[in-house]
């Protein structure tokens, strides 16, 4: 049995899709670009701000399931220019503790929602 998981505190789904499905005890969480929850408005003052909102993004869909980051045990980062992985990197680095973060791809795409510089997507377990 699914469980659709929705918050008012990340942005809405852009498509067909939930912000996140709980399956048993897995949480698998729709990729988040920076989309301002309040106000709807996309971020476009730089790739730093963008990954610290989508974090925040990804923390409040998170917490509407009861979890934290760490309950995470897989993130995938898509990049729209690998030149920016270590602006990123620090960002989401400083959301988990090193000895027990989640596994993790990091990959470059050709364009992403909106023509974003980055969209992180999540799989926590309870």
């Amino acid at each position: 049995m699914k469980q659709i998981i929705n918050t008012d505190k990340a942005p809405a789904p852009l498509g067909p899709y939930n912000q996140a499905v709980l399956a048993g005890d897995t949480l698998y969480i729709s990729g988040q670009i920076a989309i301002n929850p309040t106000t709807n408005e996309l971020i476009t003052t730089g790739v730093e701000d963008e990954a610290k909102l989508v974090m925040e993004n990804l923390k409040a869909v998170l917490t509407a399931a009861s979890m934290t980051f760490e309950n995470v045990v897989k993130s995938s980062i898509f990049l729209n220019d690998m030149a920016d992985f270590a602006k990123i990197n620090t960002i989401y680095g400083s959301y988990f503790n090193e000895q027990t973060a989640p596994a993790r791809e990091t990959v470059a795409v050709q364009t992403l929602p909106k023509h974003v510089n980055v969209e992180i997507s999540m799989i926590a377990v309870r």
